[in-house]
């Protein structure tokens, strides 16, 4: 993205729940007022918010002005990195290190925990000692399929 001529990003209240409906509203007078919206942009783990990216807050202003559900305009601008956490995912493989305690969330050993002895970020793939097993049962399986339960404390 260009930062120069760019908007911002602005937060707008909302009642929650109905993000998405505030965003359709929103959508559908800017068009038919031809104000100039660059998104509008909904994120489910952001409960009663919405962010819009606008020149000025004098068009946010002017287009949430008397919308049902909307609580109003937070101050103050964010930028397109403050946002960048919540829209791009990220693979839980990032996250994992060695000696983490992980859950396992899929297949036939979900509900075990293990301890990671080995990570291969290249396949996705991660080496687990199940702790539950009365022998050490080394297995290894996808990184999409476990959680972390505990970090390891040794960095």
């Amino acid at each position: 993205m260009e930062e120069a001529g760019e908007g911002k990003f602005y937060a707008v209240r909302t009642t929650s729940g109905q993000e998405l409906n505030v965003a359709l509203l929103l959508e559908n007078r800017a068009k038919a007022r031809k104000i100039p919206l660059k998104s509008i942009i909904v994120i489910d783990r952001v409960k009663g918010f919405i962010f819009i990216e606008a020149i000025t807050p004098l068009i946010i202003d002017r287009i949430i002005m008397g919308l049902k559900y909307v609580k109003g305009r937070v101050g103050g601008t964010l930028s397109y990195s403050d946002l960048e956490y919540f829209i791009v995912p990220k693979s839980i493989i990032e996250s994992i290190d060695v000696n983490d305690i992980v859950e396992i969330v899929s297949g036939p050993f979900r509900g075990m925990k293990g301890r990671v002895m080995y990570v291969d970020k290249a396949k996705g793939e991660i080496k687990v000692e199940i702790l539950e097993a009365s022998y050490p049962l080394p297995i290894t399986i996808n990184a999409d399929y476990v959680r972390i339960v505990e970090k390891s404390k040794s960095k």
